[in-house]
């Protein structure tokens, strides 16, 4: 119909071209000014379908609550090369622990879909049959629903994909299995053991500290006429390399540690043996260890790491007979007991058992909730066993007193 009105125009004849019966084209501008487009045929509602898109976007665009479409069709490779850099990680361990989560877990799974092609239900079934152990999921789904998070914040997605995913429930251990070892058992552990070592487990018995907080003690933390230690910093691995993290676990980390008479010989004993310098160096960007500072070093004079002690305290625990495999219920890995870990464990049940209330429990083991001192410390042992089984016999309870 037009080209019969209209035969030609300025470059002559006209080809021929769909008339108005054929697709129509809605054209707007998006809040930056840019001109977009979309076309919409016959079959798909034509000139009204078009009228009504066009009313619906402008309005949003006059919002500002525009989101062009195209910009979530990026794949979540180019989406992690765009948001990670903009993520601020002050831990180190937390970093690497994102990294290892997205290389191992999120990467290899999603990294080749587009960012607004990914669905609640694939999400589900990838965090519930394919990612294995409380913990790990929930660490993976948390790095996950960031990347999403910040996807719909830049206006990218429209859905959050990983809202409401639902993690496995964390496999319960047995009493026997969470038992930390007896003053005995630690005595007989030491018998075992390379001399060079006994002040750093007696250390680490008698002051209930982490790994890295008595590995990273320095000299000028140590006040042996008030009998205490400050902690300030820890020592981390970083995939194998030993830094400085210029803070503990976390805010109640920072604290100070009474030591008993044998923390104090520990320390004496160590001291006599590297004479540690008391200055007080800056931690900086946490490469330069300075272990002329520190007071437990190797046999070397080096600063410690765990795989090095390990080779020493496994034999001590298997010579001892106290060694016992322990099937790990959330990763299904063998473990071996007791850890090094679990005299902090033997060191907080000495406080329950004497009696130190919950709240300054608390605060000398660093912990930010008194909630977990009680669950994690508290374990049913052969004491409170006889405890329930005199009172089911002779009807009363007994409690022992001292």
């Amino acid at each position: 119909m037009c080209k019969e009105k209209y035969p030609e125009d300025q470059y002559g004849a006209r080809k021929s071209r769909r008339d108005c019966i054929g697709s129509w084209q809605a054209r707007y501008r998006d809040p930056e000014g840019r001109q977009k487009q979309k076309c919409f045929a016959i079959e798909d509602g034509g000139l009204k379908a078009a009228q009504t898109f066009l009313d619906n976007v402008r309005t949003k665009v006059r919002e500002g609550t525009y989101q062009d479409p195209k910009r979530g069709t990026i794949t979540v490779d180019e989406w992690w090369g765009i948001w990670w850099p903009t993520v601020t990680v002050k831990s180190v361990t937390t970093k690497n622990r994102k990294l290892s989560a997205w290389t191992v877990h999120v990467q290899p799974k999603w990294g080749a879909r587009k960012l607004n092609s990914i669905t609640w239900i694939q999400v589900q079934d990838w965090i519930s049959n394919e990612v294995r152990g409380h913990a790990t999921q929930k660490k993976v789904l948390e790095l996950l629903r960031h990347m999403m998070v910040a996807a719909l914040r830049d206006r990218r997605i429209s859905v959050n994909p990983t809202l409401d995913i639902e993690v496995s429930s964390a496999p319960a251990k047995h009493p026997d299995d969470m038992i930390p070892p007896t003053a005995a058992q630690c005595e007989l552990i030491r018998k075992h053991l390379e001399e060079h070592y006994h002040p750093l487990v007696v250390f680490a018995e008698e002051t209930g500290m982490r790994w890295g907080e008595y590995t990273g003690l320095r000299a000028c933390n140590v006040d042996l006429g008030s009998a205490t230690v400050k902690v300030k910093e820890v020592l981390i691995d970083d995939r194998g390399r030993l830094r400085r993290k210029p803070a503990p676990k976390s805010r109640a980390g920072f604290r100070t540690v009474p030591l008993t008479p044998k923390a104090v010989e520990a320390v004496e004993a160590m001291m006599a043996m590297w004479d540690p310098v008391a200055t007080e160096s800056d931690i900086g960007d946490g490469e330069d260890l300075r272990e002329e500072e520190l007071v437990f070093r190797g046999p070397r004079g080096g600063a410690l790491t765990r795989p090095n002690f390990r080779r020493h305290w496994i034999p001590a625990i298997q010579a001892s007979g106290l060694a016992r495999e322990v099937i790990n219920p959330e990763t299904r890995r063998k473990e071996i007991w007791p850890r090094v870990h679990d005299l902090r464990h033997t060191f907080a049940t000495r406080l329950k058992d004497a009696g130190v209330p919950e709240k300054d429990v608390q605060v000398v083991m660093g912990h930010e909730r008194g909630g977990r001192v009680t669950w994690l410390y508290q374990h049913a042992g052969p004491d409170l066993v006889e405890e329930v089984r005199s009172a089911l016999v002779s009807g009363r309870h007994l409690r022992s007193v001292s």
